[in-house]
């Protein structure tokens, strides 16, 4: 297993995603535990992208629950529908909100947070066992670029 990520200085977010996918396989397909790959994938995508908070919930009794995350404190637990990562589970799609403060019930875990990307990921059932929440400190940081990689990295991610 790697220890560190070789992140490609003054690359666009298309190339750095690019670079990072091998590095990323490298990591979490060699290792069984759910909790283990989560908090890598956590670290890698925060060290490489800098995004202000990057974690993961985990469907548990009904609830989404928090996981593996880097960045400040987060909220504990989501009800389905509730926020973007409710929603995300709920409608079991992948979420783009350019600004948080335009989502209908959007949950403020902490302030400083402009825009989100959530994704969800799903078991080999197809249900969403967890989802991928990405924030940003900065309006409209995230597009679709974001969701095509984001859903490519987390096929690697196995419950």
């Amino acid at each position: 297993m790697a220890e560190a990520i070789h992140i490609p200085k003054q690359a666009n977010r298309a190339e750095l995603y690019k670079a990072l996918y091998p590095q990323f396989k490298a990591v979490v397909d060699g290792e069984e535990d759910l909790i283990a790959n989560m908090a890598n994938a956590a670290a890698i995508l925060k060290e490489a992208f800098n995004f202000f908070w990057v974690g993961f919930y985990l469907v548990k009794n009904n609830t989404l629950v928090l996981g593996p995350f880097q960045g400040p404190l987060a909220c504990t637990r989501i009800a389905k529908g509730k926020g973007v990562c409710g929603a995300s589970w709920k409608e079991e799609r992948a979420f783009l909100v350019p600004d948080v403060t335009l989502f209908p019930g959007h949950i403020a875990c902490n302030s400083a947070s402009r825009s989100e990307v959530v994704i969800p990921l799903f078991d080999d059932a197809n249900e969403v066992f967890a989802v991928l929440d990405v924030d940003s400190d900065k309006l409209n940081d995230f597009s679709e670029l974001d969701i095509e990689w984001l859903q490519k990295y987390l096929v690697h991610i196995k419950q």
